[in-house]
């Protein structure tokens, strides 16, 4: 599965951005898909995931009421829809697929392929 993330960009403080994860192979409408972020000198932290039919999600406390995750499988695309950005929300964003879901899917172990990275960049 060879994931690509997309969306990122420059968006001042308060902003929104949607970030997007597709696959140009193989479908990942069967993948629980995560989404996690690495802002420079800092640990990779998740951020977000969704089961494979859309109908559990996961976030993190950090971006909760600001990032909402959902699917389209019909598209073979995953977003990531976030609002109200906040400086430290800048980061490389990952999307990862992952085979089963697991409480809330927050760990990286838990995922099998992982995409690059796409540059979000918060500025105040």
């Amino acid at each position: 599965v060879q994931l690509q993330a997309s969306g990122g960009g420059l968006v001042q403080t308060g902003g929104s951005l949607d970030l997007s994860c597709t696959s140009s192979g193989r479908t990942i409408s069967n993948f629980v898909i995560g989404w996690f972020r690495q802002a420079p000198g800092k640990e990779r932290e998740f951020v977000a995931a969704i089961s494979w039919n859309g109908g559990t999600t996961a976030s993190a406390d950090s971006v909760k009421g600001r990032f909402t995750i959902s699917r389209d499988n019909a598209k073979n695309t995953v977003y990531l829809q976030m609002n109200s950005l906040k400086a430290e929300d800048t980061a490389v964003y990952y999307c990862a697929a992952g085979r089963t879901w697991f409480g809330s899917s927050s760990r990286g172990h838990e995922y099998d392929y992982w995409g690059q990275g796409t540059q979000v960049t918060v500025s105040s």
